[in-house]
């Protein structure tokens, strides 16, 4: 039966990339054909003893980028694929032909647009996909999503939609000479596509006979060259001089993104206008226009409108009368007067702010134009449909608020940690020196355990702002679940019970314990509140496996396709409404009463999940329950083979140090807490309060052991200062200690052989990380 594992294992490649076509997008499914076809191709050349499943997330490490290529080719847009530095791997024709080699980081033309490429970047590393607009690139401007992609979601895939000046306007030339324009001309219509500088970009075969001598002109042409005004406001074409007949005229401006200044002309011979408003030749004259356009009578009622109008009212399948059927109630009276005004004052235009009854949210700007020579058509409305844009705006917006929050909230964490580093390392002197029967010692015992507790909230700020350390280990969702859920059946009380579920064959991750079991107390204790109305409930815990077909068939556009295990949290309280679900993750939203929650748990469990390589989701229904999943990616064991375990944690007996540590630190409090400390652990130690001073001490040629540094400092920062230092003493050891994330400030600080210290510590923490970095010399 060996036989049938090559056709079975096709079938199911195929399958697959067809549900991820339909469900992520033609890239998506295409990246995953040609991922899985090299694993078919492994699979073929083996010859295996047993059947086997070929592991796609095997074949993923060291992907053909050549393939990958060739996939992306098959999609029109440029699109790139780049490593987590933002090294170019791989580029369609596309994008070659408009950026050349050039890393998409490197594209932008001017500082706003590389900002806003930065902040789409940052996004999709945070959120797994980000999204910008404008984007300038030469003189063509781009809209750019950002999606982070690879088996171990270490890869960024760059779309740049194709710029709109030059496709939109060329789309409505080449519609102008085709059938649309031809179907004009058969009706008499003189049309012609207008530029931003009045020249003309196309015309029909009759606008070419009449206005234009039956020649196509070699140069510019000004619109204002070939057509005069008459007295009567009517038009006449200047080729035909004073005999010529005279005509109505309609000039449509164009708003639309990649049409700006441009305008559609029209010439209605004075024999077609009285039947053009009824007839299918108008009709064609409308469905060509990229906007929605519609002409009312003089009574207000509709005559005609287009395609993009009715897409952009909703009005697909009904059938409107009167202009004020398309808005709510409030604006049904604003829209009747300013069509009436129109329809029976000059011919003027105007815009007005409204709300579309099938999203009465998003006002849209609805333009009116009076209108003469047309039959019965006596108002001209003009509706764009900016529901993407919209919705693309509100995003960006959204995570430029969430990405300033962050940064405040990291900003905040980080200069309280400096004083609750003073405070706790005072309190660990002070300790020292006081034994339990002393009467001071549980007034300074206290002190420390509220410090404690202090700290404990920047570690909220900094876990929703995705900037706290983590210590990720390799575990299994059981063994965290099973430790924590002894301190939940305290938490949650007599009322709520507990019930805990395993699945089986649940695969390792790599994350941090102690904050996962933060993740699940949050999410228990907002449970708790939400069943507390109903006077208890159930909480369900469970932990299963999610293999990549499984995700393939949910058809997420977040879940990138590969193997997770999940836990879910489950409860049976009042569930959350739909207006508010999309905010629960945002920073200090909270419903509950005022004193009684801060809007930060489930923020903070969102930034432990996303900094950790996961995914979260919510579902819940008002009366039933709410439930959370959280994603995490399998780990790869044997990725990690080959590397040194971490190294014990020394003994309090073994903290005594000899040899000269040369301290930098700009905050007064910190640095004579950490001078203190390391002198009572037998070092001697040379202060210094910026880069500038510690490399006056190097040059002066003094022994040092050890080089303590802040990293963050005004002037010369601490990864400068270390640089500079090891010009002169290459192998010199290195502890940095910061109050920002160790993840966060390992990409900005790329040196070598260098340890952390996460801010605020301990004296003895402080002690043992001096100790282990002598150790590691």
């Amino acid at each position: 039966m060996l036989w049938l594992v090559p056709g079975i294992a096709a079938a199911a490649v195929l399958t697959g990339a067809a549900l991820l076509w339909l469900a992520a997008g033609p890239i998506a499914g295409l990246l995953f054909l040609v991922v899985a076809g090299a694993a078919l191709a492994a699979l073929a050349l083996r010859r295996p003893s047993a059947v086997a499943v070929p592991d796609l997330s095997q074949v993923t490490s060291a992907p053909d980028f050549s393939l990958v290529g060739t996939a992306l080719g098959l999609t029109p847009d440029a699109v790139a694929l780049t490593s987590s530095e933002g090294v170019l791997l791989a580029a369609n024709a596309g994008y070659r032909e408009r950026f050349e080699n050039r890393p998409p980081q490197a594209l932008a033309a001017d500082p706003q647009s590389d900002e806003a490429l930065s902040m789409a970047r940052a996004m999709a590393w945070r959120d797994g996909g980000g999204c910008t607009t404008g984007i300038a690139v030469g003189k063509d401007r781009f809209a750019v999503e950002v999606e982070r992609v690879g088996a171990r979601n270490d890869l960024l895939l760059w779309r740049f939609l194709k710029p709109a000046p030059r496709d939109a306007a060329g789309l409505a030339a080449h519609r102008l000479r085709g059938e649309a324009g031809r179907r004009l001309a058969d009706a008499g219509v003189l049309a012609a596509f207008v530029g931003a500088e009045g020249d003309l970009v196309a015309w029909n075969s009759l606008f070419e006979s009449r206005a234009l001598g039956g020649a196509t002109p070699k140069g510019p042409s000004p619109l204002a060259d070939l057509v005069d005004t008459t007295e009567d406001g009517r038009y006449r074409l200047r080729c035909e001089g004073e005999l010529g007949r005279s005509m109505s005229a309609v000039q449509i401006p164009l708003e639309a993104p990649g049409f700006e200044g441009h305008s559609y002309f029209y010439l209605f011979d004075s024999a077609e206008t009285a039947s053009l408003s009824g007839s299918q030749h108008l009709q064609a004259m409308l469905d060509i226009l990229p906007i929605g356009l519609a002409l009312v009578d003089r009574d207000g009622r509709f005559l005609t409108m287009n395609d993009a109008f009715r897409q952009a009212s909703g009005t697909k399948t009904a059938r409107p009368v009167y202009p004020g059927d398309l808005v709510v109630k409030e604006d049904k009276a604003a829209v009747a007067d300013a069509v009436r005004r129109h329809a029976r004052g000059p011919a003027m235009s105007g815009d007005i702010a409204v709300r579309l009854a099938r999203s009465p949210k998003e006002p849209v700007a609805l333009t009116i134009a009076g209108l003469r020579g047309l039959g019965d058509a006596a108002v001209l409305l003009l509706l764009k449909d900016n529901s993407e844009e919209a919705k693309l705006k509100r995003q960006v917006a959204q995570a430029t608020k969430m990405q300033a929050v962050g940064q405040l909230a990291g900003g905040v964490a980080h200069d309280f940690n400096n004083i609750l580093t003073a405070i706790i390392g005072h309190c660990d002197l002070m300790l020292m020196r006081h034994t339990p029967g002393d009467s001071d010692f549980d007034d300074i015992q206290q002190i420390k355990s509220n410090s404690n507790r202090a700290a404990g909230l920047t570690r909220q700020l900094l876990a929703f702002s995705r900037q706290q350390t983590l210590r990720p280990q390799v575990l299994q969702l059981t063994d965290v679940v099973a430790e924590v859920s002894h301190l939940l059946k305290r938490l949650l009380g007599e009322t709520v019970q507990l019930v805990v579920k395993h699945g089986r064959n649940l695969g390792s991750v790599r994350a941090d314990p102690g904050q996962l079991e933060q993740v699940i107390v949050n999410l228990a204790v907002n449970a708790r509140d939400a069943m507390a109305g109903k006077g208890g409930g159930t909480l369900t815990i469970q932990t299963y496996a999610v293999h990549a077909d499984q995700v393939a068939e949910l058809g997420s556009d977040i879940l990138p396709v590969a193997h997770y295990s999940a836990i879910s949290v489950t409860d049976t309280g009042a569930g959350i409404p739909a207006s508010v679900l999309g905010k629960i993750f945002e920073p200090f939203f909270t419903t509950k009463e005022v004193g009684k929650g801060t809007g930060l748990g489930l923020s903070t469990v969102y930034g432990i999940v996303k900094q950790s390589g996961g995914f979260i989701f919510a579902d819940s229904k008002v009366g039933e329950g709410t439930r959370f999943v959280i994603y995490l990616p399998v780990h790869r064991v044997e990725a990690d083979a080959g590397k040194v375990p971490a190294a014990a944690k020394p003994k309090v007996h073994e903290l005594w140090g000899t040899g000269t540590v040369l301290l930098v630190e700009d905050e007064p409090m910190v640095r004579a807490v950490a001078e203190r400390a390391l002198t009572r652990h037998g070092y001697k130690v040379i202060s210094a309060s910026n880069g500038e001073e510690a490399l006056e001490v190097i040059e002066r040629g003094d022994e040092i052991a050890l080089m303590i540094s802040d990293v963050v400092m005004p002037g010369m920062d601490g990864p400068t200062t270390v640089r500079e230092a090891r010009k002169s003493r290459p192998d010199l050891p290195i502890l940095f200690m910061s109050g920002y994330a160790e993840e966060q400030l390992r990409k900005s600080i790329d040196l070598d052989n260098v340890a952390f210290l996460p801010k605020p510590f301990s004296v003895q923490e402080l002690a043992e990380a001096a100790r282990r970095a002598l150790a590691e010399k």
